[in-house]
């Protein structure tokens, strides 16, 4: 949010050669860096109502020493000195830990100041600074900022105080008067200054809401003008197809189709008989039905005389995509063929050639698509599987196959619209949020270690029945630092244990893909019973007669990532179940146990890892493609979030936003983004 010129921080009293190398480490090159280098929490020194003050807060509170002063030695140099406070109606404990000398400064009755963090449970105050006599008034809120080596908190308040006294008037306001008004928002300067400098919580609050709106409207602005030149410079293709053979097949298909199902395939359809390029992210919990709209789709594209690909992570999820498309196609003359790293000499030869001549409608396969050697002879649609396994070199390799092919993202991962907004804004989202009817829910329990030998029992007397079992871990082998069940370890005692009843089989990520192919076609076809893996499983695979999954350490994964395996039983017709063994010592581990217990439902479990874990770990850190936001939390600020993006939306699309001086400011940070050269914003 560059408002001010730029003008090098040198000019700041105080800032030398060795102080700004550091800052520029920071991020800080001039004054406009300087007065957008926001504090990353507050002191708060205000008195409070302790009947207000949450649990672990920080809090500043006055009151009377009720108690002498005991003081405890524990180690050499280690010791806790601990006196009861009387606040008001509160008698609590304050507790001061290695400054003994604070005793002979505490008298009984004396008046005191103490600012610390409450532990709302226990009634006492860890002690972060005392002072004797009543609370002052002139130091109420203190911003604490983010430094490092030759630079303190206390100097950077220094040189943003100058920059503020100096150089806050040349700034100017990026937001148009209109919005600002709309919202009731604080003007660009007066915001700044409360950032810095804030007099009350309210006020902090106030500039804080304007720069959480100013963040998500220049990002969302990136997006939407982003997703308008996408749109404008693909004239894509305008698919032609007989409404009444797509009602007819759709209409044999051996299940009816849900509403959401229906809502969505009109959402696609729409997109590929319009002149623009479709650019359409399909979510749809495990098991909700996007094999049968992909294909739907699919057929759509070969009506209108155009060939479809349909690109998916691993080999053994392309051969099952491959197969149900078959049995789908059945009664059509569509010509399917599978495309793997497998298919080789005469055999890839011949499909190659078939393929350039138009003789395959639908060409199913992994990254082997992409390779130079793959030309279609008129490809319409591009449909990638859990596309967020791909990079996004691999998944602009296959769209460029074809001219302007509809591309169509399906993921079994449900995002909570917070992120989908966010990450995927340029694209439009299509939800498929119901299950198809009659389907059995996944009866889910959370167990400590120490009933394994119960656990162990469950799973035999489904074994005898006929049905297979996952076994989760983990960690692939022991760790020092970590005391969670390995899969070796699991693998050695259930092959043991099981040896001469059933086989048992190993998958984690150590093996190279070709083993692991082998270990999934084992397990599909039945000639291991159990299989014990770390998360590799967690996608795509189809095994139906699997009805136990059990999860070791389950504390340790993420709501998303256990509803994940979770989705790997359930897939037949026999009642399935979901174990999760796990000893959680904190209170969120606990709470993701005693969730995943009580709902099924993807898009609720999302949203709730969303608000336990935070955005960057609910991709991943390395591929999360989260936008770094000063202010701006897209879970807690998520109003503000949608609000902004459909300002940006309307702003975009009207002629003022690319003419009128008012909105200038705007215009100017959404060019040199680049956005509109065709760079994607990270």
């Amino acid at each position: 949010m560059k408002h001010q010129q730029q003008t090098s921080i040198a000019e700041i009293k105080g800032i030398g050669p060795e102080t700004e190398k550091t800052l520029h480490e920071l991020g800080i090159y001039d004054i406009s860096d300087l007065l957008n280098y926001f504090p990353y929490r507050y002191d708060d020194y205000e008195l409070r109502d302790l009947a207000e003050v949450k649990h672990e807060e920080r809090v500043t509170v006055e009151g009377k020493v009720h108690s002498e002063p005991s003081l405890t030695y524990y180690g050499k140099k280690r010791n806790r000195l601990t006196f009861r406070v009387l606040v008001g109606n509160y008698l609590i404990t304050a507790v001061c830990f290695n400054r003994p000398y604070l005793k002979k400064k505490l008298t009984l009755g004396s008046v005191v100041t103490i600012s610390g963090k409450w532990d709302k449970h226990r009634q006492t105050v860890s002690v972060q600074e005392l002072k004797n006599g009543p609370h002052q008034e002139d130091k109420s809120i203190e911003p604490v900022y983010s430094v490092k080596e030759n630079v303190t908190v206390k100097m950077m308040r220094r040189f943003i105080k100058d920059a503020l006294q100096h150089h806050l008037d040349s700034a100017a306001d990026p937001l148009p008067e209109k919005l600002r008004i709309r919202y009731k928002l604080p003007d660009y300067k007066q915001a700044l200054q409360t950032m810095h400098q804030p007099e009350t919580r309210e006020s902090l609050q106030q500039a804080r809401r304007r720069f959480v709106y100013e963040e998500f409207l220049l990002f969302q602005l990136k997006m939407q003008a982003f997703r308008k030149a996408e749109r404008e410079q693909s004239k894509g293709i305008s698919h032609v197809y007989p409404a009444e053979k797509l009602a007819a097949f759709t209409d044999s298909l051996p299940f009816s189709l849900t509403n959401a199902q229906m809502r969505v395939l009109r959402e696609i359809t729409a997109d590929m008989t319009s002149p623009y390029r479709m650019n359409r992210l399909l979510q749809g919990d495990v098991g909700s039905g996007k094999t049968a709209v992909a294909a739907i789709a699919l057929y759509a594209a070969i009506l209108s005389g155009y060939q479809g690909a349909l690109m998916v992570p691993t080999e053994i999820l392309a051969e099952q995509h491959a197969d149900s498309l078959v049995s789908l196609f059945a009664n059509e003359d569509v010509n399917i063929a599978l495309l793997t790293s497998s298919v080789k000499g005469k055999r890839r030869r011949e499909l190659l050639e078939r393929l350039a001549l138009g003789e395959i409608d639908i060409l199913v396969g992994t990254h082997a698509l992409i390779q130079d050697e793959v030309e279609f002879k008129a490809l319409g649609l591009v449909i990638t599987d859990e596309q967020h396994r791909f990079g996004v070199e691999q998944r602009k390799k296959l769209k460029n196959k074809g001219q302007d092919p509809d591309v169509l993202f399906m993921t079994a991962t449900p995002i909570p619209r917070t992120l989908a907004i966010t990450v995927f804004g340029e694209m439009d989202v299509s939800v498929i949020d119901e299950m198809p009817a009659g389907r059995k829910q996944i009866e889910t329990y959370w167990v400590k270690h120490d009933m394994l030998e119960r656990i162990l029992a469950f799973v035999e007397k489904e074994l005898k029945q006929g049905r297979q079992a996952y076994i989760i871990c983990p960690l692939i082998e022991e760790s020092d630092k970590l005391d969670v069940q390995n899969a070796i370890d699991v693998y050695n005692m259930l092959s043991d244990v099981y040896r001469g009843k059933w086989n048992v089989g190993l998958m984690h990520g150590k093996l190279h893909s070709d083993e692991k192919d082998q270990v999934m076609r084992e397990f599909s076809a039945n000639q291991c019973q159990v299989l014990v893996s770390t998360t590799v499983v967690e996608v795509g695979v189809n095994v139906p007669n699997a009805t136990i999954m059990v999860i070791y350490d389950a504390d340790r994964f993420g709501l998303s990532q256990l509803h994940q395996l979770r989705g790997r039983v359930g897939r037949g017709d026999h009642q399935s179940f979901c174990i999760l063994m796990a000893d959680p010592k904190s209170e969120a581990g606990k709470e993701r146990m005693r969730i995943m217990s009580e709902t099924n439902d993807g898009f609720e479990l999302s949203e709730k890892d969303l608000e336990l874990r935070g955005p960057g770990d609910f991709f991943g850190k390395k591929q999360s493609g989260m936008p770094e936001f000063k202010v701006a939390d897209m879970v807690h600020d998520y109003r503000a979030l949608e609000t902004a993006r459909q300002d940006a939306a309307n702003l975009v699309s009207s002629e003022a936003f690319w003419k009128d001086d008012e909105y200038s400011m705007l215009r100017a940070q959404l060019l040199s983004s680049g956005v509109l050269e065709g760079e994607k914003l990270s």
